[in-house]
């Protein structure tokens, strides 16, 4: 995407420059909306795929049976894609991003707009083909828990900005302890009210860092559980309305809050439509595969 300014830059030994084309066949990609057409079967569409990777024969039907047994189709494998379920056809795309055995793998929001169950089915075949597979993996996603899950190490990109990088472990621990969710009743034009609220929680013997939000404010402090009480109190005593108040230990979504200064909203985990490729023509077509 970029050209390198200087030095060597090489995929799985390969540079990129010289060798490009051997650099493709170690590639593997799965875009935000499913490519399965939908007057093919699963397994030609997987034919299909292995077909433009120039593969055929016993070979391409043996791995056409990995992949489909790899993520639980093979029972459904002769039905038209126009017969699978949303997660059926993110399934399907999946394998057809592995019929050539990729060695590199690049998910875009692999399980957007799917049910928990087909989520979690996913998580494990990504967990399979880079632990048994040693397959890299790079991914997208709007869900943190996915993120937390499913990678050793991840960047945070807030408005076309790298954020921070790291792996999950280390960067839940630099919140240095547990966040105090604090919602604020009024809306504050002026900014009067936060600031206000914010010497308050910042004078609570405990609280190590504290942090506008959109709703109000977040706490960062060791023993959330004993401290709690305490900002109920001096925020009464100060006359300052609070709709609620709870607490969480350190989490992706608090790294998240404390480098953005907010939370991903509901509305920006919404459903999308996952989209099918081409539907039209009603007539059976007749495509070779080898």
């Amino acid at each position: 995407l970029l050209e390198k300014t200087s030095g060597l830059v090489s995929i799985a030994g390969y540079d990129v420059e010289t060798n490009a084309k051997e650099i493709r066949r170690l590639i593997g990609v799965q875009s935000q909306y499913t490519i399965v057409d939908d007057d093919l079967t699963g397994r030609e569409n997987l034919m299909l795929q292995g077909n433009l990777q120039r593969m055929r024969g016993a070979v391409l039907k043996q791995r056409v049976n990995e992949l489909l047994s790899l993520v639980g189709l093979s029972d459904v494998a002769d039905k038209k894609g126009s017969r699978y379920s949303a997660g059926m056809k993110r399934r399907l795309d999946l394998t057809s991003a592995l019929v050539h055995k990729p060695k590199l793998l690049f998910l875009d929001e692999p399980t957007i707009g799917l049910d928990p169950q087909s989520r979690a089915a996913i998580w494990r075949y990504l967990e399979e083909l880079n632990k048994t597979q040693g397959v890299t993996i790079f991914l997208t996603t709007q869900y943190l828990d996915e993120a937390d899950k499913l990678c050793k190490r991840l960047s945070i990109i807030d408005h076309g900005q790298l954020i921070i990088s790291g792996s999950p472990a280390e960067l839940k621990q630099q919140i240095g302890g547990d966040t105090i969710a604090v919602k604020l009743a009024e809306r504050d034009s002026d900014g009067a009210l936060r600031e206000k609220s914010r010497k308050i929680a910042g004078g609570i013997r405990g609280v190590t860092k504290v942090i506008d939000t959109d709703e109000g404010l977040a706490a960062i402090a060791q023993n959330a559980g004993q401290i709690i009480p305490d900002i109920v109190r001096a925020f009464d005593q100060n006359r300052i309305p609070v709709v609620s108040v709870s607490f969480s230990s350190p989490s992706l979504d608090d790294v998240f809050l404390q480098h953005t200064g907010r939370r991903i909203r509901p509305e920006e985990l919404q459903k999308k439509p996952v989209y099918a490729f081409s539907k039209a023509p009603r007539r059976r077509r007749k495509i070779p595969f080898h």
